[in-house]
């Protein structure tokens, strides 16, 4: 259902969208708790030309460890420790980068589609040099029980058992409310748009690219 409201969609997009302001990005993005969907919606919008995903994990998952960033990046994830946001940023610019030199993402076409980052304000000022975020599309859910058998069952199925357990979820909550929850407020509250996580994929899907059309986005 989802390919099909993809397809649809795409019909109606224009295939050329206006230069970024100042050579930056033009970006959505993802926002919301652990379990909210955002990879999902992420995809979703990936899947409709026009539009390019990249999500944070992924960068770091096709990081070649050889090089040197990848080597700084496993001197502190072999110690389980947090990535400083430095390397963070330069780690997602270079893939980026390198996805405009492959023409996997053309910026004059694409909007870009961010999911898991920037993750607290101190990387979103960073990233403001690069990207000109256009929305910030909270996905909110008050069901915790719900947001947390997302988690248990997207570890089961990318066999990452350890983030299946109940204290890592409730860290990870913890971590989001911290931390990453309040870089809401660095972007204008015009941008924001509340999007309630607790419909379906395709309800959420279809919501959000309303919302698009509407505002001349998409």
């Amino acid at each position: 259902m989802i390919a099909t409201a993809a397809a649809a969609v795409a019909e109606e997009r224009p295939q050329e969208t206006a230069a970024p302001p100042a050579h930056r990005y033009r970006t959505l993005l993802l926002f919301g708790a652990p379990g909210s969907g955002k990879g999902t919606l992420g995809k979703a919008l990936g899947a409709i030309p026009g539009f390019y995903h990249c999500a944070c994990g992924e960068v770091f998952r096709s990081l070649d460890l050889a090089s040197p960033l990848g080597r700084e990046f496993l001197t502190y994830s072999s110690q389980g420790l947090l990535v400083p946001d430095d390397i963070t940023v330069q780690l997602w610019k270079q893939s980026i980068d390198g996805m405009v030199s492959a023409r996997q993402f053309v910026p004059d076409r694409d909007l870009l589609v961010l999911d898991g980052i920037p993750r607290n304000e101190h990387q979103a000022r960073m990233m403001d040099a690069h990207i000109h975020v256009e929305r910030v599309f909270h996905l909110e859910c008050a069901d915790l029980t719900m947001m947390a058998q997302r988690l248990r069952r997207r570890a089961f199925r990318e066999n990452r058992l350890d983030d299946a357990s109940d204290e890592v979820i409730r860290r990870r909550w913890h971590v989001y409310e911290e931390e990453s929850r309040p870089l809401l407020a660095h972007y204008p509250a015009e941008t924001i748009e509340p999007v309630d996580a607790l419909g379906s994929p395709v309800a959420v899907l279809h919501d959000v690219l309303g919302r698009l059309m509407r505002t001349g986005l998409a």
